[in-house]
């Protein structure tokens, strides 16, 4: 889980990837389907915890250089600041209101798989700044390419909460080479990536005592119950966390704890776990400064400029094309 986040566009790709995931061996399902308005809110309640270090450390990054980061994006006429994965824009409000009171030109496109944090987003950005114009876009990540290649203007790309991480480095790379087919040589991507650290640390931001990311990961379950009529007990499955530190790969799991069959009524599936079977959720990539430019070079970027925080190994990088 990082700190930015893509689901699903229609029930029938939800269907469509349930079936599959529930079919195959070993079980999979997408932490793009964490998200509905319950998982917004608890992935907003997870980003508020200590243990979860990944927002406060790109919150220190962007205030603390509010202003460089503001001159590097401007000196054109107008731009438009283009978000992946958008959510409440807690951090990114940093830069809105920067950009707001020197009376910047842009044009604010958030784009996220929740209709519901978009709303909340434009309609908190009207009562906060409100002379700050809002384009909201609903997608996937792959929409969202879309979005951006039909953008006249000059183009900032936001790719926040080291959401890279939810891909791994070879599906980073293509994601990251087909942004850079859509920029031209005046626009930057920039992308945060959370850094290798004590292992410790990594699986407490992921396994917090209280159980609200339990909760967030099991949410995928109570979605296929509710969109497609199924009857998952939440009770018999585990949250379960595990992190390599040699490849800097942490991954989330839901682990059956009997032997139980379930029964999706829209997809007439019945799917039987064994006990202790597992369901592979998400994948939260860590990264060092080697992997970090090997993914620039083979995505053919190049990287101008980076912040680091103080409290944490976290890192956000400016790339533009090479």
């Amino acid at each position: 889980m990082q700190d930015t986040k893509t689901t699903i566009t229609s029930i029938s790709d939800f269907e469509k990837e349930v079936s599959q995931g529930l079919t195959d061996n070993p079980k999979h399902l997408s932490s793009m389907y964490f998200y509905d308005k319950k998982g917004d809110k608890l992935f907003q309640d997870i980003m508020a915890m200590p243990t979860y270090y990944l927002t406060d450390s790109e919150y220190e990054i962007l205030e603390n250089n509010k202003e460089e980061i503001s001159n590097l994006f401007t000196g054109f006429e107008s731009f438009d600041l283009i978000e992946l994965g958008a959510g409440d824009g807690k951090k990114t409000k940093i830069l809105l209101k920067e950009f707001s009171d020197q009376k910047i030109d842009f044009t604010y496109v958030p784009i996220d798989i929740s209709d519901n944090a978009l709303n909340q987003l434009q309609q908190s950005i009207e009562i906060e700044l409100p002379d700050v114009q809002v384009q909201p876009f609903q997608g996937t990540y792959f929409e969202a390419l879309k979005e951006i290649n039909s953008r006249e203007n000059r183009k900032i790309i936001l790719f926040l909460g080291s959401n890279i991480g939810n891909l791994e480095h070879e599906q980073a790379v293509v994601f990251m080479n087909k942004i850079q087919q859509l920029m031209q040589p005046e626009d930057l991507l920039f992308m945060g990536f959370d850094q290798k650290k004590n292992p410790q640390t990594i699986l407490d931001a992921y396994n917090d005592k209280e159980g609200v990311t339990a909760a967030f990961n099991k949410n995928v379950l109570a979605r296929i119950n509710t969109e497609l009529n199924a009857n998952f007990d939440l009770k018999q499955f585990l949250h379960w966390e595990v992190y390599n530190p040699e490849t800097g790969t942490a991954k989330s799991y839901l682990v059956s704890k009997i032997e139980q069959t379930v029964h999706i009524k829209n997809l007439e599936l019945t799917v039987g776990f064994k006990q202790w079977e597992t369901i592979h959720t998400e994948i939260s990539q860590k990264y060092d400064d080697e992997i970090i430019t090997w993914l620039a070079k083979e995505s053919g970027l190049k990287m101008t400029t980076s912040y680091e925080s103080t409290a944490y190994g976290y890192k956000n990088c400016v790339f533009k094309k090479a």
